[in-house]
């Protein structure tokens, strides 16, 4: 039990380490949104605009910038549809710890 909780410690302590990363794209295929960027000092949120469901745009944000219609996110590759990165990994070690105590 205590590995898990270490293993949990230690993704997220790397994550913060190494910087915040978000998916980047401009008008394009919320498909085709797969380009990465590590966020430049200060801006702290990764964030999502969506047009007409057909057209999104994605990035590091400003938290000050994370109002409707802009929906913003907190942690490595948040701003994507599907969990990825230290994200998964949380996702998966909580899992687990929950399925051990249930």
């Amino acid at each position: 039990m205590m590995q898990l909780y270490a293993a949990l410690i230690l993704s997220v302590t790397l994550s913060a380490a190494c910087g915040l990363r978000c998916y980047t794209c401009y008008l394009s295929d919320p498909k085709s949104c797969i380009d990465t960027t590590t966020c430049t000092f200060g801006r702290n949120r990764c964030g999502t605009l969506t047009i007409n469901a057909l057209n999104v745009s994605k990035g590091c944000l400003l938290s000050q910038y994370c109002a409707d219609p802009i929906a913003c996110c907190e942690g490595d590759l948040c701003n994507s549809a599907i969990p990825t990165g230290p994200r998964a990994i949380v996702l998966l070690v909580s899992s687990a710890i929950l399925k051990f105590i249930f």
